[in-house]
């Protein structure tokens, strides 16, 4: 498969390079084939390594991401801060408004959101699993901002789309217990279970932080099986990875 990756559709200022990687184009075999960027995964460590050098290459990024070490809560942290150091730190988020520093989140279900100052002096980019956005992690991450929330600019890359991602009581109960109106992004289903639609849950809780611009969504990673990895389609399996940086 040749090399391919998803450039963000939005109306953010020329000098943000915004995207997401598909599985295509890489080194990794079997289930983790082809373009795998996680190293927790399984995968080898040879493998990730060269996949993550061609991602900065046919991406054109100045440097490597500054990884996170993703745990499905809503810590947020600051490029430019100390924790940054030889190990990823363990957060969900990750902002920068220095030059060349590429904030970026690792994906196969979960919703990637990528946010920008409209003036493009701040990025970052969140990881909206069903456990992050319940517990409030765009809500963290347009906090710990220091653009105001109506000066920011908001895409969701490639996730599960409510077609194909069930969810039982719990999920259901876990939103509506934060805001009453999230009951209107499930459907029930002829199980008595719940089709859950990540997209609209994150721009519910982008709007209550205050954040009214959101592009992109639609993309669906369970469907796509030649572009997007996706876990709960293929549970072993590798990851996607979505990047934002100010390039000057």
């Amino acid at each position: 498969m040749s090399a391919d990756w998803i450039r963000a559709d939005w109306p953010a200022p020329h000098r943000i390079l915004a995207g997401t990687t598909t599985r295509s184009g890489g080194a990794s075999r079997g289930v983790y084939a082809s373009l795998n960027v996680a190293g927790h995964v399984g995968d080898t460590d040879e493998s990730v390594e060269l996949n993550r050098q061609k991602m900065i290459e046919m991406c054109g990024l100045p440097a490597e991401p500054r990884w996170i070490r993703q745990v499905h809560g809503t810590r947020v942290a600051h490029t430019g801060s100390v924790e940054f150091g030889d190990t990823a730190p363990a957060a969900d988020a990750a902002i920068a408004d220095s030059v060349g520093e590429v904030c970026a989140v690792l994906t196969a279900d979960c919703l990637p959101i990528l946010l920008c100052a409209t003036d493009g002096s701040e990025v970052a980019a969140a990881h909206g699993g069903w456990r992050g956005l319940a517990a409030g992690i765009c809500e963290a991450t347009v906090a710990a901002m220091s653009t105001a929330p109506e000066s920011l600019i908001a895409w969701l890359g490639p996730a599960i789309s409510q077609s194909a991602f069930e969810v039982g009581n719990e999920v259901r109960a876990a939103f509506i217990a934060a805001d009453r109106s999230a009951a209107s992004c499930f459907s029930k289903n002829e199980h008595g279970r719940w089709q859950a639609d990540l997209y609209a849950l994150a721009r519910q809780r982008l709007a209550a932080a205050g954040v009214g611009n959101v592009y992109g969504g639609g993309l669906c990673t369970y469907a796509d099986a030649e572009r997007f990895f996706s876990y709960r389609r293929d549970g072993e399996c590798g990851r996607m990875a979505s990047f934002i940086v100010r390039r000057w």
